[in-house]
């Protein structure tokens, strides 16, 4: 992964939906996905273990791939895995 900027728009969305810097960046550092969304948009994706006793989210980072640097749009963890895993 290139360098990349989180707009205001992700930050404000991260901390809405309680998702750290942290597992956006090793989303973004080590993706088990790359899912092309549209032209210039592509999805990052990780199983990541949240909580205690630890439970398994897929967190979803939404990249605009088409400008320097990559920008993250927003960022969010679903339990819905089945339904975004390739």
């Amino acid at each position: 992964m290139q360098a990349y900027i989180l707009t205001e728009h992700a930050i404000m969305e991260m901390r809405r939906r309680g998702l750290s810097r942290g597992a956006v960046e090793k989303v973004m550092t080590s993706p088990e996905q790359k899912v092309k969304v549209r032209e210039g948009r592509v999805v990052y994706q990780s199983r990541l273990y949240f909580g205690n006793p630890p439970i398994l989210f897929l967190v979803r980072v939404f990249v605009d791939i088409d400008r320097i640097p990559n920008e993250v749009v927003t960022a969010y963890r679903t339990s819905k895995i089945k339904k975004y895993w390739r």
